[in-house]
């Protein structure tokens, strides 16, 4: 049987291909696309130090390099880029390129032209990585063979070969793999949309419309599951080419997935009971109702049942790190939006220390400081957004000096040891910071394993 993955390779023999971004996802391809006798130019903004002898190797392969600040001028005659996500497909060398007869497409674009099994991709401000560990999850519980990819996971694309027809793909992914998607995946998950990357999109609705994109190129055999309750993704149904299963927590859905009386139902048929759900948080909640939209008629509710009952969640994510003289120390490094802080700090019936800020987004904090002060009783901040978060708080209505205590502190260890000192027998402290990791630290995985090995140093 012909190579999926060979056949594409074939057509860019003997064509320049210029790969942008030497890291996780990019490196696998440059690998094989060398392999297959592919001309390929990676280009990097990091130095030759950085990558401990993988440059060297590469290039003894054949591999033509750009790095450092000017990796992008050297486009001259490529004739097909592949974009790291993280990069504006709009930069001047790229579109340069592209106005001279360049295809431009990524990684994660290819392996859905490719991917000869039906595809479920999960977007969203928040929720994202949750309900796609869920959908995946029940998928493999049902007896399904399913690979995990995008945001999440590993790439794909050099593992296509080994998937099936009769397979299932997962991913999650993010605005910044979406800007330029001209295909989208047989079923489509919108969590929510809020604010959030306005750093790196032009705007708000560039932001949206990214998201947007996940379901735009679907026809009437697909599906796009949208959450009801949020402004913005329930305005999406109007625009949706594909069949509509809307989830909503607040209201009664006869014919989608929504909760009354503390059961959720799906087009009216109880599936489970909101207390089988093993981790907490309403986000929680909703981030099950989008799952079961999106495998309704592939899983079993007692198989749904099941693995709410023992699914306890994904790391750095409301994840208990320990508990130390009384004081239960939780990680949600994963929050790097004001809405998914406050969904995190909703999770708790008491007021909690909150340990908060870092890279600045350009997103607004209005909203967080009102439910500062509603759930935090000391609020510790870092960060480049700390000035921003302290302004939302001391603006909201509620906030009266000493509600919360306020400490400023100048990295994560810091405010570590100084919410252990303030920390009494019954408190809570969380890392939720509603900011990127990227003033300190490469991602929030990094940022939440820091956070774990300060809070496994404390001694008792």
């Amino acid at each position: 049987m012909q190579s999926i993955l060979q056949e594409y390779i074939d057509t860019l023999k003997g064509k320049r291909v210029a790969v942008i971004g030497i890291g996780i996802s990019n490196t696998p391809l440059i690998e094989r696309l060398l392999q297959g006798g592919v001309r390929v130019l990676a280009c990097d903004k990091r130095e030759r130090s950085s990558f401990n002898g993988l440059i060297e190797d590469l290039e003894r392969r054949g591999l033509e390099v750009c790095l450092g600040p000017d990796y992008l001028d050297h486009l001259d005659g490529a004739d097909v880029i592949f974009r790291t996500p993280g990069l504006r497909p709009d930069v001047p060398q790229i579109a340069q390129a592209v106005s001279r007869g360049a295809r431009l497409t990524s990684e994660m674009e290819t392996f859905l032209e490719l991917c000869p099994c039906q595809v479920i991709a999960v977007t969203g401000s928040d929720g994202k990585t949750t309900t796609t560990t869920i959908i995946a999850g029940l998928l493999k519980a049902e007896g399904y063979r399913t690979f995990v990819g995008g945001n999440i996971g590993h790439p794909l694309l050099c593992e296509v070969d080994e998937i099936r027809p009769d397979d299932y793909v997962v991913l999650e992914l993010s605005s910044f793999q979406l800007l330029t998607m001209r295909q989208s995946p047989s079923v489509a998950v919108v969590t929510n949309v809020a604010p959030n990357h306005l750093d790196v999109h032009k705007d708000m609705e560039e932001y949206v419309s990214a998201k947007r994109n996940i379901f735009l190129n679907q026809d009437d055999r697909d599906k796009v599951v949208l959450n009801a309750d949020n402004e913005i993704t329930a305005r999406f149904a109007e625009q949706a080419r594909g069949k509509v299963t809307l989830f909503s927590r607040k209201k009664y859905l006869e014919r989608g997935v929504c909760v009354k009386d503390g059961m959720v139902l799906n087009h009216s048929r109880p599936v489970m009971a909101v207390s089988d759900i093993r981790i907490p948080g309403v986000h929680n909640l909703e981030n099950y109702m989008a799952a079961i939209g999106a495998v309704d008629g592939l899983v079993s509710d007692e198989t749904i049942r099941e693995f709410a009952r023992t699914f306890q969640g994904v790391e750095h994510r409301i994840e208990l790190v320990r508990e130390l003289d009384g004081v239960r120390w939780y990680n949600d490094s994963i929050a790097s939006s004001p809405s998914r802080t406050i969904a995190g700090l909703r999770c708790f019936a008491q007021k909690v220390i909150l340990i908060a800020g870092g890279y600045d987004k350009h997103i607004p904090y209005d909203v967080l400081g009102p439910e500062i002060t509603a759930h935090v009783k000391d609020l510790i901040l870092i960060g480049a957004t700390s000035d921003k978060i302290q302004a939302a708080v001391t603006a909201a209505p509620d906030y009266g000096p000493g509600s919360p205590e306020i400490y400023r502190c100048s990295n994560l260890r810091e405010a570590v040891l100084q919410a252990r000192e303030i920390a009494r027998p019954g408190d809570v402290v969380i890392l939720s910071p509603a900011s990127a990791s990227f003033d300190q630290f490469k991602n929030f995985e990094e940022r939440g394993n820091a956070f774990k090995q300060y809070v496994m140093e404390l001694q008792p």
